[in-house]
């Protein structure tokens, strides 16, 4: 229908809403209350800051300034932590893990000695001297005082711990059936013989792998420990090339804006960054060339000269038991073919006696640490030919001559004076090797005295001269 317009005098007609085919108008619906917009987190908006802050020349001199001070803040932490880490395993080298190495080794060899002097003594019978029991009590002590001091050295459950805990077990085992021994043997019985061959077997199949395995286990560690010292710190280094790139960076940036050509904090930055980094390369290089020569001219050398006396007791004590058992116990060497068991052993000490005396000699490298060395080869030449001696006057049925080649008086030209010569000699060169392992290790722990905390003053000394810096550009915009 068309629409009728309005009459003079009458206000228009609003205009209805539009309508749908099968749908009748309604009226208008009321807008809702308006919805906010979410709150943007803290960190957007401190982005936003950011960003606006990187559009003007004071904001951004003020970002790079807190970045140049965290990157040396973080350098100096770095290095601190770094040398920390290695002065504190050069320190384990020096103090903990190579004195326990050396205190197992000798638990070794006073237990290998004592069971040497204990057969040493039963072959001289109800004659047994005073000097030989001495030695056997003097090395039972020096074991039980190196187990107290390696036990409270371990970690309580560690391996080392429980080797410890099974050798206090069987010591006073070990010295009840030595005891039996000697008590049979002043009667002249022949039940003694069988309890010092206990003894013996106690001794070479217990307590003595034992003892080995607590040496290798602290060699281990002492091995790690140099793992953990002698690594250059790369990460502290690679972090000092970038704050060192950093800095001169802004420093070019600052010439390039300002014509001029140093920036005082900058430098100043730039020479503490400069004088850690330096002193990190530095010290860590002689530190390491120090640790690494003490372990190649001290340890080395210690553990070489340490196999080679376990060699000559494991030796010496085969070569009385081999009187002792007198052909009681044999071991099948060739098909039909049967040797003393103690003797076939001994045979086998001495060529690790021959090949470690070898090793020493190649490892030694000043007249004093080769000398001894030398000496105790030759005294382990003639140890062999007075042995062959004394197999063949037993292999002939004179017992007692046999019995004076190896336990007899000097006149005599025992087997036993070579033995203590060769044992002599070791020892000598031990002492040697040790000093010259202690004089290296210090010399390369002593090299990073200093350098965390160090490290630390002079990082936080250059964080302070770059923010100086920065702070003198942004005063020119006040």
């Amino acid at each position: 229908m068309p629409s009728v317009p309005p009459q003079p005098g009458q206000p228009a007609p609003l205009a209805s809403p539009p309508t749908h085919a099968g749908h009748s108008a309604t009226a208008p619906v009321s807008p809702g209350p308006a919805v906010a917009p979410p709150r943007r987190t803290a960190f957007a908006e401190g982005v936003d800051r950011v960003r606006a802050a990187a559009t003007t020349e004071p904001g951004r001199l003020r970002i790079i300034g807190a970045v140049l001070a965290l990157l040396v803040v973080s350098f100096g932490a770095v290095t601190a932590w770094q040398a920390t880490e290695r002065a504190s395993a050069a320190d384990d080298v020096l103090h903990n893990s190579q004195p326990l190495s050396s205190a197992a080794a000798d638990i070794y060899r006073s237990l290998a000695d004592a069971n040497t002097a204990a057969s040493s003594g039963f072959l001289a019978g109800g004659q047994e001297t005073k000097a030989s029991r001495d030695r056997y009590e003097k090395d039972i002590r020096t074991a039980a005082a190196k187990l107290v001091t390696a036990a409270n050295n371990s970690e309580p459950g560690s391996p080392s711990a429980e080797t410890i805990a099974e050798l206090n077990r069987l010591l006073p085992e070990y010295k009840g059936l030595i005891e039996r021994a000697r008590a049979n043997n002043r009667q002249g019985y022949p039940l003694g013989g069988a309890y010092l061959r206990y003894a013996n077997d106690t001794m070479q199949t217990e307590m003595l792998p034992a003892a080995e395995e607590l040496y290798t286990s602290e060699n281990a560690r002492l091995r790690g420990d140099y793992a953990n010292a002698t690594p250059y710190p790369w990460a502290a280094i690679a972090l000092g090339v970038v704050v060192l790139a950093a800095l001169a960076w802004a420093q070019h940036r600052n010439y390039r804006r300002t014509n001029r050509l140093l920036n005082h904090g900058l430098v100043a930055a730039t020479a503490a960054t400069t004088a850690v980094l330096l002193w990190l390369v530095v010290g860590h290089a002689v530190a390491r060339a120090g640790l690494n020569d003490s372990y190649d001219h001290g340890v080395r050398s210690l553990n070489v000269l340490h196999d080679a006396r376990i060699a000559s007791l494991k030796a010496r004590g085969n070569e009385n038991l081999t009187l002792v058992s007198r052909g009681a116990e044999t071991v099948e060497v060739e098909p039909g073919e049967f040797q003393d068991k103690f003797d076939v052993a001994y045979e086998e000490s001495m060529r690790d006696l021959s090949d470690g005396l070898t090793r020493a000699r190649g490892l030694a490298d000043d007249r004093s640490g080769e000398q001894p060395v030398r000496a105790a080869m030759g005294n382990m030449d003639v140890w062999q030919e007075r042995h062959q001696q004394a197999r063949a006057a037993d292999d002939a049925g004179d017992y007692q001559a046999a019995l004076d080649k190896v336990i007899g008086t000097r006149s005599d030209e025992p087997t036993g004076e070579c033995f203590d010569n060769v044992d002599a000699n070791l020892d000598t060169a031990l002492q040697h090797e040790q000093r010259e392992f202690q004089q290296a290790a210090r010399d390369g722990r002593g090299a990073m005295t200093g350098l965390p905390l160090g490290a630390a003053v002079l990082a936080v000394l250059g964080a302070a001269g770059a923010v100086l810096g920065i702070g003198r550009r942004l005063s020119e915009y006040r």
